[in-house]
């Protein structure tokens, strides 16, 4: 057998150990008890994957769960931003220790292992995959009900390693309106069935505009991604609209403080999971 270059898209072997990713988990770090993890992934850069993490975050605390964020879209972070945090996560010989947000969300990113949060990471795919699997081994999450992955667009390595090496226990895919996402969000799905994690949801940004004045919402791009789940037999859709006070609240790292119900629906999906 040739040797495994991890590209399971191109792999002819279907019962190869690395398609499955059993032989590949990490052992979670003893001080870290996650009961479920979700990740969150997107199949382009732009359509608000991070936003979706962190509202799905900030309603599971308020649920009164005990919530954390991996922060692995290392080469373009934003979730310390969102929740406006800063400085540099504490550490032992032995263990990493998450930031806590002001509501009490556990969390770890590079920014919060970097002192200038501007520096670029220019790194190769290996060094990648082998600080995700270190947020997992190596961060004392403590006893968590719910940990959701941010995850850095597209199919490749960081993807296949949270994949592979963490206890996914389903994906929340988000998208964009546009006719060209939808071939994209295709392939996204296609690599998560290839490994075995179940597709739990498609929520799709920037979906309506909501009249200020008779609430009346109005959808620009028009409606197709609800179909679209239908299609791929994705088992939840939730939508989010263009609001500009979303935007805003993560510009000012202050997204615990939105006020309304957005993605509350999906949030009570995953908790009954």
């Amino acid at each position: 057998m040739a040797e495994c270059d991890n590209n399971c898209s191109a792999c002819g072997v279907e019962n190869c150990p690395s398609r499955n990713g059993e032989s590949l988990k990490v052992q979670a770090n003893p001080l870290s008890n996650v009961k479920k993890v979700i990740a969150v992934v997107s199949g382009k850069g732009g359509v608000g994957k991070s936003l979706t993490t962190s509202l799905l975050a900030v309603n599971a605390r308020r649920k009164g769960l005990a919530t954390a964020i991996i922060d692995a879209d290392l080469t373009g972070p934003s979730i310390p931003k969102a929740f406006g945090l800063s400085g540099i996560a504490t550490a032992n010989e032995t263990t990493l220790f998450p930031v806590r947000t002001k509501t009490g969300i556990e969390a770890i990113s590079i920014n919060l292992l970097i002192d200038d949060p501007a520096s670029p990471v220019i790194w190769r795919g290996p060094v990648l995959a082998g600080l995700i699997k270190q947020f997992w081994t190596d961060v004392a999450y403590g006893d968590i009900d719910e940990l959701y992955i941010d995850m850095p667009p597209g199919t490749g390595d960081v993807p296949l390693t949270v994949f592979q090496s963490l206890p996914i226990d389903g994906i929340i895919i988000v998208t964009s309106p546009q006719d060209l996402v939808s071939l994209i969000v295709e392939k996204a799905v296609r690599m998560a069935r290839m490994m075995n994690i179940p597709v739990l949801a498609l929520v799709e940004n920037m979906a309506y505009l909501e009249c200020p004045h008779c609430g009346e919402k109005i959808y620009p791009f028009g409606e197709g991604n609800k179909e679209e789940a239908k299609r791929l037999e994705i088992p939840f859709y939730a939508s989010l609209p263009i609001d500009p006070n979303l935007a805003n609240l993560c510009d000012q790292g202050k997204i615990e403080d939105y006020q309304g119900d957005y993605l509350l629906g999906l949030s009570e999906y995953i908790h009954n999971l």
